[in-house]
């Protein structure tokens, strides 16, 4: 049985590498080098390149390998193939590292300082404490918990929002249509980290920046389809929003004439703030094949009526 990469081939050759250490029975092949397609029970895609059901005719799991499926073209996997987006304690560890970061460098007011750099500027600023800042993560999955665990060391009022309700000890939770706005209300700072789906699409927009509090600072972590970028220029510029930090666009990469290069209140990274580690990523995928040879549920499995 194999179990087919179909992605970036440097990081296919360090799965092959762990798996066969791991689990020495299974055959790693790397895309396009597939051998027989009938031997192929599972794949591990970043998008789909063939037609999977003609090509693999003993395919059983999909596998992401990234913590998200928006990047996946789900109508081109058969209904019956079940798909796994990757939950692995790598991707979690380098999202709670960035959303920290991110929120601190928004709290202490580092885009100013950056760009007052940039004009020889030395000109200190009032210092809010991070008990009167107020964070609100969107997104209450694996990623958006571990976030809000992470931030509470800090001492910062803290508030989730998600699709449905969530109970979160010491976080001030609200679901769906009727609690964003109250949600909105109370967030100095925004943290997305929604999946991107044809309801959460375009969601940060000039609607939502104005029922922030005046001044508000932006973390887009989530998906680049999320922002509605004419909006969030304007919302900067006028003083609705003070910064953002963005580590997610769209497109990727940004063109070189795009505003967001060179506004003086964006802090921009290149979807670096969380990649999935093979070392943790391997074991995660086969804890999940040993429960699908055992027939228990997958980790990470995608409902494909909510696209994640």
């Amino acid at each position: 049985m194999a179990l087919l990469y179909m992605a970036d081939p440097a990081r296919g050759e360090v799965w092959r590498r762990l798996i066969g250490d791991m689990a020495p029975d299974i055959d790693v092949r790397i895309w396009p080098d597939m051998g027989d397609p009938a031997d192929i029970r599972w794949v591990a895609v970043w998008d789909v390149r063939v037609d999977l059901a003609a090509t693999f005719p003993n395919l059983e799991v999909v596998f992401s390998t990234g913590a998200g499926v928006d990047h996946l073209d789900l109508t081109r996997i058969p209904p019956g193939i079940p798909v796994v987006r990757m939950v692995e304690p790598g991707i979690v560890e380098g999202m709670v590292e960035y959303v920290t970061m991110a929120v601190l460098a928004l709290h202490r007011d580092l885009p100013t300082y950056i760009d007052q750099q940039k004009r020889n500027a030395w000109v200190p600023h009032y210092e809010t404490p991070a008990a009167q800042r107020r964070v609100g993560v969107m997104g209450l999955g694996s990623l958006g918990q571990a976030a809000l665990k992470g931030l509470a060391a800090f001492g910062f009022p803290l508030a989730g929002w998600s699709r449905s309700p969530r109970y979160i000890p010491n976080v001030e939770t609200f679901a769906g249509e009727a609690g964003l706005a109250p949600f909105l209300a109370r967030t100095d700072i925004l943290v997305c980290l929604l999946p991107l789906t044809a309801e959460t699409r375009g969601i940060l927009d000039a609607r939502l920046f104005a029922q922030l509090p005046a001044g508000a600072r932006i973390v887009n972590a989530g998906r680049g389809g999320h922002v509605v970028a004419t909006d969030l220029i304007a919302a900067l510029d006028a003083g609705t929003l003070s910064a953002a930090v963005l580590d997610v666009t769209e497109p990727e990469p940004l063109p070189p004439e795009h505003p967001f290069w060179s506004h003086p209140r964006i802090l921009l990274t290149p979807h670096v703030a969380s990649l999935t580690r093979p070392e943790t990523a391997v074991v995660s995928l086969l804890e999940n094949l040993r429960r699908h040879a055992a027939g228990e549920p997958m980790i990470g499995l995608v409902e494909r009526s909510r696209g994640y």
